[in-house]
């Protein structure tokens, strides 16, 4: 930034310190990120449509239906761009900005603004089968935080307008405002109180309004509901509730399963090109899986299913109605292992809108299946297909206000409000209970590294263990004389703990200052008498790499003590203590309830 640049912005931050109070900076704050994040929503739904309308319109392969070649294409340039200019293994975009939050302050590399706007179209418009919703909170919440570094807001504001950025990507995406909120709540473990509401809400605002500037009216599902709830079919929710639950296990466990499984694959080449093939093959038995899908789903809730399905190689057998079922169940399925051998594959994109797919599909299937089954039961075909979206997003990312709002917003109206309630609670609870921890979640959790609405675990997690290990401690060797020992190290420490290291710098021990008191002026045993006569195993021990702030405090609450020594690589590297944990854990408490 030139000279002249720097003092402007400079005498800004000071007339901004001055003027406006941190509060209202905050709500400013907030109305630029919902922009700027509905922005990069828009752009990224512009660049994805403009792909598939240049290779709908025939300059790929449309004319000879070779369509499902298409996703080794997008995932090629994914990892052309990856390898020559990103320089970097693509993250997950929600659970990394999950770990921005908890272990890096808010802060999140400025290379993830655009990052996702190039890797999901490519990925998306090419037929990868993933969304763009993740991608869209991800460039959205990159552009939050490195906003809020330039204009020097503190960690806890950063994170704030995070979620700001997620709600008001969501509310572009969707149209959904209330939707919106409630996902930054439900996923990024935002305090729901007056003070993160106001930003919140002003942040969803002004994504929609950025959604309505660029595309008008222009809504992802054309459809409003002609079926009413009927207290007669409360049985039949109940059982879609249950059935969304499975299949949000089987979502959950299939995406880590895929995972696992390309994992021996070490070369980044070979995972796309086994991936591309599996999801080239997975298309051409079943087109709808090609891309994000709400096609699909516009098809199904104007009770087309033919259109839905798609030219396949079935075409000749739908008009029996247990063929189309048939093959709705098996998108329900595929969807799961298409959208995660995308991510395998090395492609870019998000969960949620798979999810969406996946639970239209089931709804669909539910419904079809109550209404030929020869029972003389009738129940609405579009309205199972919303609430079963409602269900998968409810269990696959334990969501369920999230999933009731959506659905409810995107239809225009509450009508169907009894029947969301019951299926995604169902989902939620059965689901929970199974699966602790979401897709988005469950690695971070296993670090230590992730923030939930338990206030008391948030603090614990925000802590850094670098911030509380202390190093002014005087070490000592086995072999070291009991003189030498009292004139090299006792008489030089303020410490009354001595750690006693090996020739390669491994902690065999520790020598308290009471151990050795009684013998200090006994001279006789200065060069008769070693180190190791003294010294013991410590109570418990501090890994660096494994163990987490929650694991820390539970290793000094069983072992009683009141300082635990830290292993880092096998070496010894300092001490924690009770003392010096508790008071920044207080601190920390105090960051963050204020």
């Amino acid at each position: 930034m030139p000279t002249r640049l720097q003092k402007l912005f400079t005498k800004f931050i000071k007339w901004r310190y001055k003027n406006i109070s941190n509060k209202t900076f905050t709500h400013v704050l907030a109305v630029g990120v919902g922009l700027l994040a509905g922005l990069a929503s828009v752009t990224l739904k512009n660049l994805t449509y403009f792909i598939e309308a240049s290779l709908e319109s025939g300059i790929v392969f449309s004319s000879n239906q070779l369509y499902f070649v298409l996703p080794i294409i997008g995932l090629a340039l994914v990892f052309l761009y990856v390898k020559f200019v990103h320089k970097e293994k693509l993250e997950h975009a929600v659970s990394s900005i999950l770990f921005a939050l908890s272990k890096k302050k808010g802060i999140i590399d400025l290379k993830k603004i655009y990052t996702p706007l190039i890797t999901a179209p490519l990925t998306v418009g090419f037929g990868g089968s993933v969304g763009l919703l993740g991608p869209a909170v991800s460039s959205g919440s990159a552009i939050s935080s490195n906003l809020g570094r330039v204009l020097h807001v503190n960690a806890k504001t950063r994170s704030l307008l995070i979620a700001c950025a997620s709600a008001g990507a969501v509310a572009s995406i969707f149209q959904s405002p209330i939707a919106a909120i409630i996902f930054a709540v439900e996923i990024f473990s935002i305090d729901f109180t007056m003070l993160s509401m106001l930003p919140l809400l002003l942040a969803s605002i002004s994504g929609v309004l950025t959604s309505y500037f660029f595309l008008g009216n222009e809504v992802l599902f054309d459809f409003r509901l002609t079926d009413n709830f009927e207290v007669k079919d409360t049985f039949f929710y109940i059982l879609l509730g249950v059935g969304t639950a499975v299949a949000s296990i089987y979502f959950t466990k299939m995406y880590f399963a895929i995972l696992k499984l390309f994992e021996p694959l070490r070369s980044p080449k070979y995972k796309l090109l086994l991936g591309g093939l599996a999801i080239g093959i997975m298309l051409y038995f079943i087109p709808p899986l090609y891309g994000e899908g709400f096609s699909f789903i516009s098809n199904l809730l104007d009770g087309n299913h033919l259109s839905a399905l798609g030219s396949t190689p079935f075409d000749n057998y739908l008009s029996n109605i247990w063929v189309v079922i048939a093959l709705l169940f098996g998108i329900t399925v595929f969807k799961a292992i298409a959208m995660t051998t995308t991510f395998a594959a090395g492609g870019a994109g998000g969960i949620f809108i798979p999810t969406m797919v996946m639970g239209s599909a089931l709804g669909n299937v539910v419904a079809k299946v109550i209404n030929n089954i020869g029972l003389g039961f009738a129940v609405s075909e579009s309205n199972f297909t919303l609430i079963g979206m409602a269900g998968l997003i409810a269990g696959v990312l334990h969501a369920p206000l999230t999933a009731i709002f959506l659905i409810a917003e995107i239809t225009g109206g509450y009508e169907l409000f009894v029947p969301l309630m019951i299926t995604a609670a169902i989902s939620y609870l059965i689901t929970k209970n199974a699966i602790n921890h979401t897709i988005y979640t469950r690695e971070l959790a296993e670090q230590g590294a992730l923030l939930t609405h338990d206030k008391d675990e948030n603090v614990l997690t925000l802590m850094q263990l670098d911030d509380v290990i202390e190093q002014n401690f005087k070490t000592v060797t086995p072999t070291m004389f009991l003189g030498e020992m009292l004139h090299e190290s006792v008489s030089k420490s303020t410490r009354n703990l001595f750690p006693v290291i090996d020739e390669n710098d491994a902690l065999v021990g520790i020598v308290l200052l009471d151990d050795i008191r009684e013998f200090m002026f006994e001279t006789a045993l200065y060069r008769t008498t070693t180190v190791s006569t003294f010294m013991h195993s410590a109570p418990e021990y501090i890994f660096y790499e494994k163990d987490s702030m929650q694991q820390v405090m539970k290793k000094f609450k069983n072992s009683g003590a009141w300082n635990l020594p830290v292993i880092k690589d096998g070496k010894y590297y300092g001490f924690v203590s009770k003392s010096k944990l508790l008071t920044a854990y207080r601190r920390e408490l105090i960051n963050f309830t204020k």
